[in-house]
């Protein structure tokens, strides 16, 4: 997917009146996809945050992530003893929208359709970029994060394949089949809903099993 992203701005705590415009800004690029977000359902009941979305080289937004839970890091606090996986419990949900034919910015040709596997990879560099093995120094991890995101366009590419199994999980109450992996690192799954967009997902210290997704219904109230 020719995407580029979009983060969050980290203001200084002190800059109230930064951040607020930043969390403004990041709603409004939510605000401009034609189509909906999905989240976890009301099952849910802890904090929830925008992540980034992905917009195409014309600037239309084709995809974005809300987190639910922890705010994941990229410490390397095996190091130090710790254990950050017990430590962080969140789940990130992807949405892809589902176009089969995408016309490039100059209009002389197609790029690639996007597709459940696309929401699957995603999903699955969304997880490798919040993990920072134990065994990895931290010059190292540069590499092992590149040859992890080939590994992950691989897997996406064969949802078929024996990485993967199938999980039934409700989306806005209706049962729907899931592709679902599990890792050292985490979670990811990936599927399509009846609204016209694919939703992946991954997470940490968080069961997968019990998850349920729904359409955002105002997105502008996670500023």
């Amino acid at each position: 997917m020719e995407t580029t992203s979009r983060g969050v701005a980290q203001a200084p705590a002190a800059e109230d009146g930064q951040r607020a415009a930043s969390a403004r800004r990041t709603v409004d690029d939510y605000l401009r996809a034609p189509f909906p977000w999905y989240g976890l359902d009301e099952a849910f009941t802890g904090r929830r945050w925008l992540m980034q979305v992905g917009a195409a080289a014309d600037g239309a937004v084709e995809h974005g992530s809300i987190g639910h839970g922890d705010e994941p890091s990229v410490r390397n606090e095996f190091t130090a003893g710790g254990d950050q996986e017990a430590k962080e419990k969140f789940a990130v949900v992807v949405t892809v929208a589902a176009n089969p034919v995408r016309r490039s910015p100059d209009g002389t040709g197609v790029l690639e359709a996007t597709s459940v596997s696309s929401a699957a990879w995603l999903a699955g560099v969304g997880l490798l970029t919040c993990t920072w093995p134990g065994q990895v120094d931290h010059t190292l991890r540069d590499d092992w994060l590149e040859q992890q995101t080939e590994t992950a366009w691989a897997l996406a590419d064969d949802l078929s394949g024996p990485e993967w199994s199938t999980l039934s999980l409700p989306v806005d109450g209706v049962p729907t089949q899931f592709h679902y992996r599990e890792s050292e690192f985490g979670w990811v799954l990936a599927g399509s809903t009846g609204a016209g967009v694919h939703v992946g997902a991954y997470g940490r210290g968080m069961s997968a099993y019990g998850l349920g997704f729904a359409a955002v219904k105002d997105i502008a109230l996670y500023a």
